[in-house]
């Protein structure tokens, strides 16, 4: 019995070290940039920069039927399975417009130009610029599942239509760690917002 708990204490200790360089490395990952411009008690309104990605579009609207997919498509690429085999350093986070199509999107590191990308060998993998937007966004924890996405895509709304923010329908999930991390998860739901609907919040669109 007593080296049945020493082996358990040392895989726990493991574990714990292990979770704990899984999160040093997630937090270390250059995300997609944005500035917080409003705090709310359930949801917070945000302006993200421009930034390239790259992308892969999937004929489901089920999260959990094309995530596999379209991670696989676009790891493939950032890890190698390029023209040229090169590697391209992954960011955070995860971005799943959902629609009547699944589109999943991998930031491109912010010293790429998209003319200086290789040309992937999966000739799903395509590339874009996203503009400057303004965004809400709800967070939550744990594993996202298509339930979860549903949930928080109806509370975002409701939250929305009660501060009287208007958006466009276009609804993200964004999603910031790799599977095999167990603690401290983070995920949010976000849809790009009509900025001047704000009311007294002194906030405007920017002319660009």
């Amino acid at each position: 019995m007593k080296i049945f708990f020493i082996v358990l204490a040392a895989l726990v200790t493991v574990f714990c070290i292990a979770q704990l360089i899984i999160m040093k490395t997630t937090n270390n990952t250059e995300m997609y940039p944005y500035k917080i411009l409003k705090k709310y008690d359930d949801f917070e309104i945000r302006k993200y920069d421009a930034a390239n990605f790259s992308y892969v579009t999937m004929k489901t609207n089920s999260y959990q039927e094309s995530s596999g997919q379209g991670f696989k498509s676009l790891a493939g690429y950032i890890f190698g399975g390029n023209e040229k085999n090169e590697s391209i350093a992954m960011t955070s986070p995860v971005v799943v417009n959902l629609s009547d199509t699944i589109t999943m999107q991998f930031m491109l590191p912010s010293n790429y130009k998209l003319s200086d990308l290789p040309t992937p060998n999966n000739p799903n993998v395509k590339f874009k610029t996203e503009k400057e937007k303004f965004v809400a966004t709800v967070s939550f924890g744990g594993w996202s599942n298509d339930e979860k996405i549903k949930q928080h895509i109806s509370k975002l709304n409701d939250l929305l239509k009660e501060n009287g923010i208007k958006h466009f329908n276009n609804f993200s999930y964004f999603g910031y760690n790799p599977p095999f991390q167990m603690v401290n998860r983070r995920n949010e739901i976000s849809v790009e917002i009509d900025i001047n609907s704000l009311n007294g919040s002194g906030i405007k669109a920017e002319n660009n």
